[in-house]
């Protein structure tokens, strides 16, 4: 695009108000084959995911501020239909679900945004981020070549483009608003529908252009996106994606930075020397748009977790965690690597790569203009061996899966394996509070005959209760002759329940007997249990519990939750006795529920009991409640519910989402960052509780006498139950005596001497504490990592001396690496490297 006077005067207005244009010009967002142009101008983009109902309002500014500051220009989010429309036509904007208030947070901070409006979104989100009430649209069937659906997700696409519209959000209106993307990862659910997927697909794209956004639209994982749309690439690498004309840039709309967890599942870490490797591998073969997913995971509040069985945190292993901490050092490295490529934007966005091959698995990618800009990213795919290359008649040596960054072809500025920058270790410390608990048992052995209903058979859940509530009851009666053998002698009978998901608690005339539980691969499963049994009436309930609607699969809205049969007792007199087809009376939800006990408004004529006397043996089906007030401080907060079974929690009538102490399984045998990544490759937490923690938001409490109300399906001892704080205990970093760092690399100075910058060794504590010891420091050749380092043969005497005079009392420290800063060489002749741990304490603390 040539340079005129409408682009000079927009680039002036960029100057002003950092980025966007004000709202008398209007500036364009376009695109060719090397990268999106704003205003005319290529760009090298770096973009994070950060969605807002995983987060508070209060959160927003802060939490885009730090993705700002971590090199990031774009912030993404999908939008979730089943929040913004739950019943239809009656639309809800507020709280966390205030999309215009997070666009304008984004643009406040002079970050721009990628809107993706699905409306399907995956995202380990209920149902996909439909809403519940869309299954039951007459004659719909989800994602494909059907009028019904089509006509529902053009009227919510249209809605929310004509909201940006209002509120001049879009780029061509002076709007943060530089993408938005259509469909979601569709091309394989395209294929399976043949015709019809393609129809639908093609459909979608035109439906979005013809919206008139004034920005480019992009489809993930398709294909056969039509022009102009673009395709685009998801994955944990996508250094091998070409868009599917050449004329389109490449764009990476998700690099996944770690996983998902679900419950009885491990904790997935990707180690970020891979996740910064894969990022440059897509940079170096010509890649110019990459957004993490996640930059921010948060939480999944209340019931909006999907999979089924994804837990309430959806941490990610971000580079910021669920909490709004920053996770280091994969956020620090990630700056890193974002300022490097930087330096090299001019090169990268004005010419192809030239590639040569330096050895068996090393090659170098250079970018060199005819202006004299040069870039090169030398390059080690060797997943065992370090790797001595020659480039431009100088030696670098590549560590394994790793590539170097050098913005004028000659200084390395960054590698992707050496990470520098601080580890931090962080640790939940309980606050003061002591709860104070009261319970409440539903009363299973009477029910209110105005919220059941009585049929013939096992009925689907989700359409009996439309997913108003987790629970559904089953529930009939058998009548048991006083002959029956095994009231007499022998084993009891043996009752067998098929369940489609997720979960069951079986009781037996008011007594729990049983529960089964399915998994997130297994939904269906098979309960088989003694029970037992007395002559006459015996009354069995089953209370069928959902953990979270699919999100993902072929025409997932079809598949079943809930017990749908067989069930049957063997084992009696007559054999076996089906009772799938005898008469099931059903309640949705539970009585307290139905009492709203969960609100600090409820007024009901409960009489809650003192815990001190329910906790004689801890039954199932319980209400808990207590109050407490805030803690001091601004230290993120977190229930951990170790001592607790599986249920819910909610904190003055708002919901922090399921909870369940499910221990997790896998192998957690250790991991290394070179070679490709998968989610089992690296895991943590095995025998463990998938998550022991549930996020608090400081901003859902009140200074003193708030509400926590915890129901308990299966026991648990809330007497166990403890509010802590999330802080940093300690911080350790590890850098080598020729660490490449940023200073050493000056344009200017090309092809002269250049005194060499030594590296440093950074600690930082959290605002409000200081460094208080040293736990550990050597200078020479230490070994472990973080937590675990170890002397080496080779030790600088004076290691601790230095950095207890440097970094004691301070918030933050830097150390240079060096001999002379160290008194003398401990080892000549020998690589050497400055290894620290360091405490974090409050400022006020004394130990």
């Amino acid at each position: 695009m040539g340079t005129n006077s409408a682009y000079k005067l927009c680039s002036l207005v960029f100057l002003v108000v950092f980025l966007g244009c004000s709202e008398l010009i209007q500036c364009s967002v376009t695109y060719d084959r090397k990268a999106i142009m704003i205003n005319g101008q290529r760009r090298i983009l770096f973009s994070g995911s950060i969605h807002y109902p995983r987060s508070t309002p209060d959160m927003w500014e802060d939490l885009i501020q730090k993705a700002k500051d971590g090199g990031i220009d774009v912030i993404e989010t999908y939008v979730f239909w089943n929040v913004h429309e739950p019943t239809p036509g009656n639309y809800h904007f507020e709280g966390r679900y205030d999309i215009v208030r997070f666009m304008k947070t984004i643009q406040r901070a002079g970050l721009y945004a990628h809107l993706r409006i699905g409306p399907y979104v995956c995202a380990e989100w209920n149902f996909g981020g439909f809403p519940v009430w869309l299954k039951y649209v007459p004659g719909i069937s989800f994602r494909t070549d059907n009028e019904p659906f089509k006509r529902a997700m053009q009227g919510f696409t249209e809605k929310i483009v004509g909201l940006m519209k209002a509120e001049n959000l879009f780029e061509s209106q002076g709007g943060p608003i530089i993408l938005s993307q259509i469909e979601n990862e569709y091309g394989v659910q395209s294929k399976l529908f043949g015709a019809a997927g393609y129809n639908y697909m093609t459909w979608a794209a035109n439906m979005a252009i013809q919206t008139g956004t004034g920005v480019p639209w992009v489809m993930c994982k398709e294909d056969d996106a039509p022009d102009p749309v673009i395709n685009t690439c998801n994955g944990f690498y996508c250094d091998s994606f070409a868009p599917n004309k050449p004329y389109k840039p490449t764009i990476w709309t998700e690099a996944w930075s770690g996983w998902f967890s679900e419950f009885g599942g491990t904790i997935h870490q990707r180690p970020v020397q891979d996740l910064a490797f894969a990022v440059a591998k897509f940079i170096q073969k010509g890649g110019s748009f990459i957004n993490y997913y996640m930059f921010h995971g948060g939480t999944n509040f209340g019931r909006s977790a999907g999979g089924p069985f994804i837990t309430t945190s959806y941490d990610y292993d971000a580079p910021i965690d669920e909490y709004g901490l920053i996770r280091q050092p994969k956020y620090g490295h990630l700056k890193e690597l974002h300022r490097s490529i930087k330096m090299c934007e001019r090169a990268l966005v004005s010419v192809d790569p030239i590639v040569t091959q330096l050895g068996t698995y090393q090659q170098v990618h250079v970018y060199s203009t005819e202006s004299g800009d040069c870039a090169a990213f030398l390059a080690n795919y060797d997943t065992k061996s370090a790797a001595r290359v020659l480039f431009n008649n100088m030696h670098y040596n590549l560590p394994p899966w790793s590539i170097s960054i050098l913005p004028d072809c000659r200084n390395v500025v960054f590698n992707t394996a050496k990470v520098g920058v601080q580890t931090s270790q962080m640790e939940m410390l309980p606050t003061n509070g002591i709860f104070s608990w009261e319970s409440y048992n539903e009363d299973i052995s009477s029910l209110d005959d105005s919220s059941t209903f009585t049929t013939a058979g096992l009925l689907e859940q989700i359409n009996v209760t439309r997913d108003a509530s987790d629970y559904l009851w089953y529930m009939t009666s058998v009548d048991i002759g006083s002959s029956e053998s095994f009231l007499h002698e022998g084993e009891l009978p043996t009752l067998i329940i098929q369940s489609t998901g997720h979960a069951v608690h079986i009781f037996i005339n008011g007594q729990l007997s049983g529960s089964a539980f399915g998994t997130r691969e297994n939904r269906r499963f098979t309960y088989t249990g003694k029970v037992n049994l007395r002559p006459g009436t015996n009354r069995i309930a089953l209370l069928s519990v959902a953990v979270g609607l699919p999100n993902v699969g072929g025409h997932y809205e079809s598949w079943n939750t809930g017990i749908l049969g067989p069930v049957a007792l063997h084992g009696l007199d007559q054999g076996k006795w089906d009772l799938s087809w005898q008469k099931w009376t059903y309640q949705v939800g539970l009585k307290g529920e139905a009492m709203n006990l969960l609100s600090p408004d409820s007024v009901t004529s409960v009489e809650w009991m003192q815990s001190s006397l329910a906790a004689q043996r801890p039954q199932p089906l319980t209400w808990h409640k207590a109050y407490f007030n805030a803690p001091e401080g601004d230290e993120p907060l977190a229930l951990d519910m170790e001592g607790m079974g599986k249920g819910q929690i909610w904190i003055n009538g708002q919901s922090i989402g399921r909870y369940w102490t499910a221990y997790a399984s896998g192998n957690c045998n250790g991991c290394s960052y070179a070679g490709t990544f998968r989610p089992t490759k690296c895991q943590l937490g095995c025998g463990q509780p998938t998550q022991k923690w549930y996020h608090v938001p400081r901003s859902w409490l009140k200074p003193t006498n708030n509400l926590l109300v915890v129901f308990e399906e299966l026991g648990g001892d809330p007497s166990r139950i403890s509010l802590v704080k999330r802080s940093l205990a300690s911080v350790c970093a590890e850098v080598s005596e020729f660490h490449p760092t940023i200073k050493n690399w000056q344009i200017e100075s090309y092809g002269r001497a250049e005194e060499f910058h030594s590296p440093k060794v950074h600690l930082r504590c959290s605002v409000g504490q200081s460094i208080t010891s040293i736990k550990f420091a050597s200078f020479g050749t230490p070994l472990g990592t973080c937590g675990s380092y170890q002397q080496g043969a080779c030790h600088a005497s004076t290691s601790y001396a230095i950095l207890e005079k440097k970094c004691i009392g301070k918030q933050r420290c830097a150390v240079t690496i060096s001999n002379s800063n160290f008194g003398q060489d401990p080892c000549p002749n020998v690589m050497k490297k400055l290894s620290v741990e360091a405490v974090c304490a409050p400022t006020n603390w004394r130990g």
